[in-house]
């Protein structure tokens, strides 16, 4: 049966687009605006808009309910955009013209006239060269399936410099795919360590960045947090890959130890699986570097991360006591392997198989 919203659960969302309206007001327009009145529509054929006469933001119910959060933040940056525009900016006869275009450009918000954000719906086709690398990687992990564990690392490793490799050229050749935005994994109230480390194995090995961002639950009255990744199509859709089968293996990995006679709490167990996984990349990269392969920062993704996340602040989380649990993890995390795509993960967004 087809949920929808209740008038509590609508109550719920309108609060928390007020606070995320205002959040975005500091964040983006440094509390340039005032609050305007929210309202909410039907209509399928608008997202979104400002109606400056009456300073209204509406926002599409159908899009609530059927579209990721992160979809809805986006059409509200959208439509603050406009508001900034006409009141702060006074052109409010201007939809989507230049001082629009200037003022989304600059704070990384999606300029397009419908409003549609390109992260989650459409992550966007790699490019001819992104296709073809992601062609040959697909092919590589899939000789990482093999049962020789010589055989699956070697692959393994051939298409982790793979990427590296045309990472390296596109910064150097300045050929960027332009970048995407896509939100992977569950929105969840509180991040477990073994999450915060499978971001960190995605921001720190495959060339993307990424934040926990504020999300929300509409039909489940659900307030939260989800990773953001930003980078090129090839490698966001790499790293969506990635989030799933890390997400599944581990999974794996700690039903067989339980089925075996071991001891550990899921959580503990998971997050020493991807400690040992992200102890592995590391030792690759020290490889790499060895050969020449040295990675430095896109400036570009940095320059467009930072607009999207003008007032960031970097925090530290303290590790949990090493226990047997976690330890038993980092073992089983060490011998794993990256190989064929899987048909399908638990992460929701994650893509079914790598194209090409």
């Amino acid at each position: 049966m087809e949920r929808a919203l209740t008038a509590a659960l609508e109550a719920s969302l309108l609060r928390v687009l007020v606070s995320e309206w205002a959040r975005l007001n500091w964040t983006h327009f440094r509390n340039a605006m005032r609050q305007p009145g929210f309202s909410f529509t039907d209509a399928r054929s608008l997202l979104g808009r400002y109606v400056h006469t009456t300073r209204q933001i509406e926002i599409s119910r159908p899009l609530v309910v059927e579209r990721p959060w992160g979809q809805v933040l986006e059409v509200l940056k959208h439509e603050m955009a406009h508001q900034y525009v006409a009141e702060v900016l006074g052109r409010p006869d201007e939809q989507h013209g230049p001082v629009f275009r200037g003022v989304c450009a600059s704070l990384g918000i999606d300029a397009k006239a419908v409003g549609m954000p390109t992260a989650e719906a459409e992550v966007g086709a790699p490019g001819e060269a992104g296709s073809r690398v992601l062609d040959r990687i697909r092919r590589l992990l899939s000789l990482a399936a093999s049962q020789n564990q010589h055989e699956a690392e070697a692959a393994m490793r051939l298409a982790r410099k793979l990427m590296l490799q045309h990472n390296l050229d596109e910064v150097a050749t300045r050929t960027t795919e332009g970048y995407v935005v896509a939100h992977v994994g569950r929105v969840t109230g509180r991040r477990a360590d073994w999450e915060a480390l499978l971001g960190r194995i995605l921001i720190d090995h495959f060339f993307v960045a990424g934040i926990y961002v504020p999300a929300y639950r509409p039909l489940d009255g659900v307030e939260g947090s989800v990773l953001e990744i930003v980078g090129t199509p090839t490698n966001v859709e790499m790293a969506k890959y990635v989030f799933s089968f890390l997400e599944q293996a581990a999974d794996r990995l700690h039903r067989a130890f339980v089925e075996g006679g071991g001891r550990a709490t899921r959580g503990e167990f998971l997050a020493g699986v991807m400690r040992g996984f992200l102890d592995k990349l590391e030792l690759e990269r020290r490889a790499n570097a060895g050969e020449g392969l040295v990675w430095v920062a896109d400036r570009g993704l940095g320059r467009f991360h930072a607009a999207r996340h003008p007032r960031v602040r970097s925090t530290s989380r303290a590790g949990r006591a090493r226990t047997e649990g976690f330890e038993e993890g980092r073992a089983a995390g060490r011998s794993l392997t990256l190989a064929r795509p899987l048909e399908s993960g638990p992460s929701g967004g994650a893509p079914k198989r790598l194209r090409g």
